[in-house]
């Protein structure tokens, strides 16, 4: 990318960040951008995501994956140290997003492809981000790791996320699932199953995104261990 075009991503960065009221370093414009970066570069060969555009991959990728932050924080104390599983987070998103944005948490990406794995453990060397890992497996068969938050983009309906995904959640934490519009469907079938239950279902504004999007706040039902 031309100098002109980073100056004027950087812009935009930052004004999205503002929209979102987002307390944001230079630090971490220039670690975001350096991901996009990276993830343009690593996308020519290893079809990491199929936004090919920087601008598009900005909005729909970054802004998209920045728009969460504050809600996650406003549940988990910015100040202490959350664990983080992102569930088929292909080329880290939303957790290399998370990990640069709370550098307290402790974020692992979780995906079944090794190649997209191989790029996030990539990115968490580029980046010196030593609070993000990724695991290569599929979430169903890896060890209960009793997070805070285990968070999903575009993976799976939420029944499905709830039964491959909800025993790594601790006790007290919590699924999150970042969706399009309102998954009423997907909502009663999870309800039906009767393990997990919506607790909120939050609308999500994301900059220069003319689209729906939310998220959707599900805990263990009572009784369920």
């Amino acid at each position: 990318m031309s100098t002109v075009s980073d100056a004027g991503l950087a812009q935009q960065l930052e004004q999205a960040c503002d929209t979102l009221g987002l307390s944001v370093t230079s630090v971490q414009i220039n670690l975001l951008l350096a991901y996009l970066a990276q993830m343009q570069r690593w996308n020519r060969t290893y079809n990491l995501t199929a936004i090919r555009d920087p601008e598009q991959m900005l909005v729909q990728h970054l802004f998209d994956s920045l728009s969460v932050v504050n809600p996650l924080v406003r549940k988990f104390d910015s100040a202490v140290t959350a664990k983080l599983y992102d569930i088929g987070s292909g080329g880290g998103l939303p957790g290399v997003v998370l990990a640069i944005m709370r550098p307290a948490w402790q974020v692992s990406c979780v995906d079944a492809v090794e190649k997209k794995m191989a790029f996030v453990r990539q990115m968490s060397g580029v980046l010196s981000l030593p609070n993000l890992s990724a695991k290569h497996a599929r979430v169903e068969d890896l060890t209960p790791a009793d997070c805070d938050i285990v968070i999903s983009r575009a993976f799976a309906s939420l029944n499905d996320f709830a039964s491959l995904a909800g025993h790594h959640v601790s006790n007290d934490g919590t699924l999150v699932a970042m969706k399009g519009k309102l998954p009423e469907d997907e909502i009663q079938v999870l309800h039906q199953q009767g393990a997990w239950q919506v607790e909120n279902v939050q609308p999500l504004q994301v900059p220069q995104l003319d689209a729906q999007r939310c998220l959707v706040w599900m805990r263990r039902s009572q009784g369920t261990l």
